[in-house]
C-alpha cells in the first residue's frame, strides 16, 4: 500500500511546455550577450594605447643637460676628498674637458643660471616636464651657493672647530650633489621625472 502513491506520481500528467513567443528575440539577446564583452574590451584596449605618451627625446636631453649647471659648481665642494682621497679624482677625469672649457667662458655660472631660467623656466614654448626639470636644477644652483655666502660670513680660518665642520659640510655637499646629478640624468633619459630632496617642492611653487 505505500506504493501507490508513488505509483500516482509517476503517473501525474506534467503540465505542457509553453512555447517561445518571439524566438528570433532570443538569439537576438543570445547574439549581442556574446558580442557585447569583446567589443567592451577592444574599445578599452584602444583608450590605453592612445593615452600612452611618451616623454619626446629633445625632452629628456634638454632636461638631463640642465643639471650640468647645479653640477659643476658642486665641484669646489669636492676639494677636501681629492685630497683626502686622491684615486677619487679619477672618476671625474673624463669631466675635465667640459669643466675646462665651463670655465673658461667669462661669467659662465651667471649666463648658464639666467639662460636656464630666462630661456627654458620662463618660456612657455617648452613643455612642463623640460620647465619642472630646469626651474629644480636652477633652484639646487641657488641653494649650492648658500654655504659659500656663510662661509665668508663667519670665516672659520685653517683649523679649529669650525674648520671642520666646514670640510664636514663641504663633503656632505659634494656628495649629495653628485647624487642628485646622477639621480636627476638617470631619471630625465628614461623619461621619468625625478623629485630631489628639498628641492623639488621649492622649484615647484616657483612654477
Amino acid at each position: 500500500m505505500a506504493s501507490v502513491p508513488l505509483i500516482r506520481l509517476s503517473l501525474t500528467p506534467t503540465a505542457p511546455l509553453k512555447p517561445l513567443r518571439n524566438p528570433s528575440s532570443f538569439l537576438t539577446a543570445r547574439k549581442l550577450s556574446l558580442t557585447h564583452p569583446l567589443k567592451s574590451k577592444s574599445s578599452k584596449s584602444t583608450v590605453t594605447r592612445m593615452s600612452f605618451n611618451p616623454t619626446p627625446a629633445t625632452d629628456r636631453l634638454i632636461s638631463a643637460v640642465s643639471y650640468t649647471l647645479p653640477f659643476f659648481n658642486s665641484l669646489q665642494y669636492g676639494r677636501y676628498l681629492f685630497i683626502q682621497y686622491p684615486n677619487l679624482g679619477i672618476l671625474f677625469d673624463p669631466l675635465l674637458p667640459l669643466l675646462g672649457l665651463y670655465r673658461s667662458i667669462p661669467y659662465s655660472s651667471f649666463v648658464a643660471f639666467f639662460a636656464l631660467y630666462l630661456g627654458v623656466v620662463r618660456n612657455p614654448s617648452f613643455s612642463q616636464y623640460v620647465r619642472f626639470n630646469a626651474m629644480q636644477s636652477v633652484t639646487l644652483d641657488v641653494l649650492l651657493v648658500v654655504p659659500l655666502l656663510l662661509q665668508r660670513i663667519f670665516n672659520p680660518g685653517r683649523g679649529g672647530l669650525g674648520f671642520r665642520v666646514m670640510v664636514w659640510g663641504h663633503n656632505a655637499l659634494f656628495i649629495f650633489s653628485v647624487f642628485c646629478f646622477v639621480y636627476s640624468v638617470v631619471s630625465c633619459i628614461l623619461g621619468r621625472t625625478p623629485h630631489l630632496p628639498f628641492v623639488a617642492e621649492a622649484a615647484g611653487r616657483q612654477m
